[in-house]
């Protein structure tokens, strides 16, 4: 894990493979990345999760935000962010706040979000008067009364995390007023059904905050939204009921990846990849998941290419580059994904002509050998 303060702009902790999607995590007023404390590790076995922190929260510079601040001047350093790491699309889930933050990017920024998850949040946070006077408290008085309130805002009866309200304590005031700015004019009620990145709204069954009705009311209007609601939850889910969030998130975010190794199965064979999850070692096991992810979940699914089509591209690309053991295999993936021996024979003698003769000549004998192999006696 690196936790990285990044001059100008937004303190972040990043965990999890370099190579796997990028999944961001926004955070809920007052609070700082350790809200997802319970949830990133477990996210980073498939995701490489940044998680960040509002500004003059936790390890974020308060002069990033000023008075009058927007949902889009955070959406905006969000973005800075993700540049500065060299990301340019990736997937999202914020609580309150940062679920408003991932509302505006996917409306306004489509072509920068991949799947998004919207937690305890809303479009449009009860009109602004109350977040102005709020926010005209905090310049005036400080944080401290307000942070003394916050588990009952929080957490149900009899259930706090510490280390949280004393990071709503530590916060600055300033920054937090002008977060407190930004919700006051943030309602993207009217937008909502411009949002095209698959949508999930987790909604705590006992938030006083953002009600479920909230997140009902955005699952209602994005096309195909999902929601899931979570007993016993209030408006920190993550921290209050990390397991459930965490089986609402992993299915929504790692669907790729399950597709991915139910497609390696139909084209390759259960035998072929137990044997393969079998020898899978810690050392391995990034690169299993990047096959299931990429050439397995987002390649092979692709229908664009019928899986014989597929399959003849990669035949041709094997003899190519002399893969023999790697031919085997995709011979007899070409015979359960259809093609005849004539078939497979006629792109072997393809072959001859582009990839050369002796590449065709020790790919026959590859693929005669396999095919006599699973050709019953007659």
């Amino acid at each position: 894990m690196t936790t990285q303060p990044y001059e100008g702009l937004l303190h972040h902790r990043a965990e999890g493979p370099a190579t796997g999607p990028v999944l961001v995590l926004g955070p809920s007023l007052g609070t700082s990345t350790a809200l997802w404390d319970a949830v990133a590790p477990e996210l980073s076995a498939t995701h490489r999760v940044v998680r960040w922190d509002l500004p003059g929260h936790g390890g974020s510079p308060a002069s990033l935000i000023g008075p009058g601040a927007t949902v889009a001047d955070l959406a905006g350093l969000v973005l800075a962010l993700a540049d500065a790491l060299g990301v340019d699309r990736f997937s999202y889930a914020g609580v309150s706040l940062g679920g408003a933050v991932g509302l505006h990017l996917a409306v306004h920024h489509p072509e920068r979000v991949d799947r998004l998850a919207v937690l305890c949040s809303s479009a449009h946070f009860g009109g602004s008067a109350m977040w102005r006077e709020r926010a005209a408290t905090v310049r005036r008085e400080g944080l401290a009364a307000l942070a003394e309130t916050a588990p009952s805002r929080w957490f149900t009866p009899g259930h706090t995390v510490p280390g949280l309200i004393d990071d709503h304590r530590k916060a600055d005031p300033e920054a937090y007023a002008a977060c407190c700015d930004a919700l006051a004019a943030f309602d993207l009620r009217e937008r909502l059904p411009s949002i095209t990145a698959p949508t999930l709204l987790v909604a705590g069954r006992e938030d006083p905050a953002t009600p479920p009705a909230h997140l009902r009311e955005i699952a209602d209007a994005v096309p195909g939204a999902a929601l899931t609601e979570i007993p016993g939850a209030s408006h920190l889910a993550p921290a209050e009921r990390p397991e459930a969030v965490l089986t609402a998130l992993t299915a929504h975010f790692t669907r790729c990846a399950r597709r991915g190794m139910e497609v390696r199965r139909e084209v390759l064979g259960d035998a072929h990849v137990d044997r393969a999850q079998a020898r899978q070692s810690g050392f391995t096991a990034r690169y299993q998941d990047f096959i299931s992810r990429y050439a397995w979940g987002e390649i092979w699914t692709d229908t664009t290419l019928s899986r014989r089509e597929r399959s003849l591209i990669t035949l041709t690309a094997l003899v190519a580059h002399g893969h023999l053991d790697e031919l085997a295999m995709h011979v007899r993936a070409a015979r359960r994904n259809g093609l005849t021996e004539d078939e497979i024979g006629a792109a072997l003698l393809q072959t001859a002509v582009y990839c050369g003769v002796p590449a065709a000549n020790a790919a026959f004998a590859v693929a005669q050998r396999v095919l006599e192999e699973d050709t019953p006696d007659r």
